[in-house]
């Protein structure tokens, strides 16, 4: 998702070329309250994917020295999923936003570039969005602070930006706004670029007297107006880039509007989705051209599509690599390490983990393929399974090439099965079999002439005299 910018937004397809080191804060230090989840707020995914991580990749796009993540409640969750990519600061009492990005002052003592203050809980803005604000601090005017604001069609909470051109004359939450300063339709995102230095000075001056008692972001930048600094405000046209996400209800609108744009992509891109309301995207789905993709889909993370497949309609694929010419379904599970080949097979209700298909072999019907190699052309009848799992340890399966295995038949791993070996229908195979073999492991059939007929009899007879008792 990356919506268009306005005029005062630099052209994005520019390479960053920031003429100060860049660090970036974000916060995520909110106790997240109306989730009610034990899990972190910029934890709970979208398309497969925690939101801040969303983010977080938007902004490695721009390469940081520093990203500082202020951390308050659940901050053991946040510190073990980002530990390595980031330093944390903690924010404890949580007292407002301009005292969340004074909490990372100490993490960048001795810093000297440019800030790009971010929020964990709005996790679609743009490589491009974030570099026009830093760039906006590069211009002839030299701005101390560069905010992002936006016109949403209902403006109702947020934060009023009072601006003449792209020159701020004053910001106000909406608590405290007045009549005339609601009115005014460019709202505040939260999101803002400043010199290091010039954001923490102005910080340190900000103060609570508001109707929340809190220390605001905002009140830097009207600290630096009133003195007769230059603070300017860059407009992103597309709302939806800067929403951010505090309930289940809004996770999920953020899921839809994701998943709308990365269906448009798909076919924009050359699949064809039959029924695109339908089918839901990871955030890493990988498809190509002349791919068909049936209604009630769903692809979850690591799933590669070459083109020409087909994946037919109420399959579920995670961690998969499809060639060109596979088809895949209905009702098809491919569970993570699945590779199949060009022109191999998978049908109803199969389920594929950790398994390679070779090309153009077939397991068409009910069958279970797990920890096992499929060789080129083999067959699997319907009902085989690989029996991978001894209670402690997962074990493989070798079928060769051009095999073919039997409907209803059992594979007890760890077995080998020869190139153009035949397991016949019904058959546990515990031994190797050998190429060209015809491996038959069943009971001995067992023949009464004659009995199911006296069996019926005698049944009929007791069952007459059982009503002629009850009458």
């Amino acid at each position: 998702m990356a919506p268009a910018m306005g005029d005062s937004a630099v052209d994005q397809t520019r390479p960053a070329t920031p003429r100060r080191p860049l660090a970036a804060i974000v916060l995520a230090a909110g106790k997240g309250t109306r989730m009610k989840s034990a899990l972190h707020k910029v934890l709970h995914p979208i398309a497969g994917r925690p939101m801040i991580e969303h983010l977080l990749a938007a902004l490695g796009e721009l390469a940081p020295e520093r990203t500082v993540v202020v951390v308050g409640d659940l901050r053991e969750q946040l510190e073990q999923r980002l530990a390595g990519r980031a330093e944390f600061a903690v924010q404890d009492p949580q007292l407002g936003t301009g005292h969340a990005v004074l909490q990372a002052q100490a993490a960048l003592a001795g810093f000297e570039g440019d800030v790009l203050v971010l929020y964990g809980d709005v996790p679609f803005v743009s490589a491009g969005t974030m570099r026009a604000l830093v760039e906006r601090l590069h211009s002839e005017d030299a701005p101390e602070i560069a905010v992002l604001g936006f016109e949403p069609e209902d403006a109702n909470h947020y934060g009023r930006v009072i601006a003449n051109g792209d020159k701020i004359a004053w910001m106000v939450e909406h608590k405290d706004a007045d009549e005339g300063q609601r009115a005014c339709p460019l709202c505040n995102s939260g999101l803002l670029a400043a010199r290091a230095d010039a954001l923490f000075e102005l910080l340190a001056r900000v103060g609570n007297d508001n109707a929340q008692g809190e220390y605001y972001l905002p009140d830097a930048v009207n600290i630096a107006v009133e003195e007769g600094r230059t603070c300017v405000v860059v407009t992103v046209e597309d709302a939806d880039e800067v929403a951010g996400i505090n309930s289940r209800a809004e996770l999920a609108e953020a899921e839809g509007r994701w998943q709308r744009a990365r269906r448009v992509r798909a076919m924009a891109e050359g699949a064809s989705l039959v029924a695109p309301e339908t089918v839901f995207f990871s955030w890493d789905t990988r498809l190509g051209r002349d791919v068909t993709v049936e209604p009630n889909v769903v692809f979850g993370p690591g799933v590669e599509v070459a083109d020409g497949a087909t994946i037919h309609a109420f399959s579920h694929l995670e961690g998969a690599r499809i060639a060109g010419g596979v088809s895949v379904g209905p009702f098809a599970r491919l569970r993570p390490g699945a590779v199949l080949e060009a022109g191999s097979r998978v049908g109803n209700f199969v389920e594929v983990k950790n398994a390679v298909l070779g090309e153009g072999a077939k397991a068409n019907h009910l069958t279970y393929l797990g920890d096992a190699t499929v060789g080129a052309g083999a067959n699997i009848g319907a009902g085989t399974i690989t029996c991978n799992y001894d209670g402690y340890f997962k074990h493989r399966t070798e079928i060769g090439p051009r095999a073919f295995i039997g409907s209803n038949s059992a594979l007890i791993a760890p077995v080998r099965i020869g190139a153009d070996a035949i397991v016949a229908a019904g058959s546990a195979v515990s031994r190797d079999v050998a190429e060209g073999e015809l491996r038959l492991v069943r009971a001995e059939q067992l023949v009464k002439p004659g009995w199911a007929d006296r069996f019926h009899d005698a049944m009929k007879q007791k069952k007459a005299a059982a009503k002629g008792r009850e009458g």
